[in-house]
C-alpha cells in the first residue's frame, strides 16, 4: 500500500515538473505564410518585398513564411492548394470567374467584404477596380456579390507618341478626338502611317474596343463585362467595327500590320517608324529601358472618358487561414501610402500613391494618368473578358475586319455569336 501510494506521489510530482517545465518554455512565434509570384526585381516584387520589412517591424512576435512560385505554378495548383492543409495565409491569385470567380464558389476564399469596410479599402478601391475584385458566391462571375480579394495596382491603355516625329512634321499632338485625326490625316498626307499596332495579338482588337468605349458609358462597359447582354449592332460596337475597317482604308494603320504581333509593333515604334501607338502601361517600362533615341511621351486616349484597363491580380486569404488577421494587416500595409508610393517609384501603377513623391518625370505621369482614370470611373477593362476562349475569336475575327474580308456588320455577328452563347440562360 505505502509503494503504491509512492508510485502515486512520484507520478504527481512528475507530472507537475512537466507542466513547470513547459509553462517556462517560450511559446512559439506566429507565421504568417505568405506566397506571391512576381520576381523580386519587377515594381511589385520591392514593394512587396518592402512590405514584409515594415510587417515584421511592426509584427515582432510573428514570423513570415515567404514562398515564391510562378503564376503557371499558382494557376494549376490553387484548388488543390486552397483545399489542404498546406494552404498560404495570403497568396496571390489570378482575377476572372474562370479564376478568383472558381475559387469563390468552391468555398476556398475568405469572405474580406466586412473588413475592407472596417479598414477603409473599399474607399481605396474605386467602383471599377473593385469589379475585379467582387464575385458572386454561386455563379463566380465578376462585378457583384462579395469582396474576394483585394488589388493594389493597376494598367491600362493609352495613346503613346513620337515627340520627335511630331516636332519634325509640325504637327501638334492630339489631346482631343478632332486633333487625333487630324494628326492621323496629317501624317498620311506625307506618307507616314501613323499608327503602329498588331492584328495577330491583342493590339488591333484593342483598338476595335477603346473606339467603341469612345461611344459608351459605364452601364454599357457593366452589361457587356458582367455578361447581362449588349446590343452588338447598337452604336457603340457599330461605330468600333465601322472605324476600325476605316482606318485601314485610310491608311492609318499598315495593311500588313493584320499577321503582325505585339513585339513586332513595338519594335516599329522604337525604330521610329510610326509617331502614335495604342499601348498599354506594361509596355512603359520596356521603352524606357530601351533608352529610345527620340523623345516620347504618352496621354489617355484623346476624347476617351473609358479606356481599357483593370485592377492587377488579387491578395487573397484560403478559408482556411488560422492567421486571418496577420494576412489583413500584411494587406494593409501594401495598401498604404509609403508602400504604394515605392512601388510607384519602381516603374509601377499603385492605386493609392503619393504621386507627388515619385521621382522620375515620366513614371511620375504615367501615375497621375492611371490616377485621373481611376478617379473618374474610366476603366473598361478589356473586349476579351467576359467569355471564355473569347481572346482567339476576337482576334481573328479583328485580321478579317482589317482585311477586308468581312464587313463591319458581319464582323459584328461573328463576335456576337460566342457572347450571346455564354449568357446565363
Amino acid at each position: 500500500m505505502l509503494l503504491k501510494i509512492s508510485r502515486i506521489l512520484s507520478i504527481i510530482l512528475a507530472s507537475a515538473m512537466f507542466v513547470g517545465m513547459a509553462a517556462c518554455q517560450p511559446a512559439a512565434p506566429r507565421v504568417l505564410k505568405l506566397w506571391y509570384y512576381e520576381p523580386p526585381d519587377g515594381a511589385l516584387g520591392k514593394a512587396w518585398a518592402a512590405a514584409q520589412t515594415d510587417f515584421q517591424t511592426s509584427h515582432p512576435g510573428v514570423k513570415i513564411a515567404f514562398e515564391l512560385h510562378t503564376f503557371e505554378q499558382v494557376q494549376a495548383t490553387a484548388s488543390m492548394i486552397l483545399n489542404s492543409g498546406s494552404a498560404p495565409d495570403l497568396i496571390e491569385i489570378n482575377k476572372g470567374a474562370g479564376n478568383a470567380g472558381k475559387l469563390a464558389i468552391d468555398g476556398l476564399l475568405t469572405d474580406m467584404t466586412a473588413e475592407a469596410a472596417k479598414r477603409g479599402w473599399d474607399k481605396v478601391l474605386s467602383p471599377s477596380i473593385q469589379t475585379t475584385c467582387l464575385y458572386d458566391p454561386k455563379t463566380g462571375i465578376m462585378g457583384s456579390g462579395n469582396l474576394y480579394g483585394i488589388t493594389d495596382y493597376g494598367e491600362f491603355v493609352m495613346l503613346y507618341y513620337n515627340q520627335d516625329m511630331f516636332d519634325k512634321a509640325g504637327i501638334k499632338v492630339p489631346t482631343t478626338a478632332d486633333e487625333l485625326y487630324a494628326a492621323a490625316d496629317a501624317f498620311v498626307a506625307k506618307g507616314i502611317t501613323p499608327f503602329a499596332t498588331a492584328g495577330a495579338e491583342y493590339p488591333a482588337q484593342q483598338i476595335f474596343y477603346m473606339l467603341a468605349l469612345s461611344k459608351a458609358n459605364r452601364q454599357f462597359v457593366t452589361n457587356y463585362q458582367l455578361l447581362k447582354g449588349v446590343d452588338f449592332h447598337g452604336p457603340e460596337f457599330t461605330y468600333g467595327a465601322t472605324e476600325m475597317a476605316t482606318w485601314v482604308q485610310k491608311g492609318y494603320i499598315s495593311k500588313n500590320s493584320v499577321s503582325m504581333k505585339a513585339q513586332d509593333m513595338q519594335n516599329d515604334f522604337e525604330a521610329g517608324k510610326n509617331p502614335m501607338l495604342m499601348g498599354g502601361s506594361w509596355l512603359f517600362g520596356g521603352f524606357q529601358t530601351a533608352k529610345l533615341p527620340f523623345k516620347w511621351d504618352m496621354e489617355l486616349w484623346p476624347g476617351n472618358a473609358i479606356s481599357p484597363g483593370s485592377g492587377g491580380n488579387l491578395w487573397a486569404i484560403p478559408a482556411g487561414s488560422k492567421n486571418k488577421d496577420l494576412a489583413y494587416d500584411f494587406i494593409d500595409i501594401t495598401l498604404g501610402k509609403t508602400n504604394q508610393t515605392l512601388m510607384g517609384n519602381s516603374g509601377g501603377l499603385p492605386i493609392n500613391a503619393d504621386t507627388t513623391q515619385i521621382t522620375d518625370p515620366q513614371t511620375q505621369k504615367l501615375n497621375k494618368l492611371f490616377a485621373q482614370l481611376v478617379s473618374t470611373d474610366g476603366i473598361g477593362f478589356y473586349p476579351d473578358w467576359p467569355v471564355a476562349g473569347y481572346y482567339a475569336q476576337l482576334v481573328s475575327a479583328t485580321q478579317e475586319l482589317m482585311n477586308g474580308t468581312k464587313t463591319p456588320p458581319a464582323f459584328l455577328d461573328e463576335i456576337a455569336a460566342p457572347y450571346n452563347a455564354a449568357l446565363p440562360k
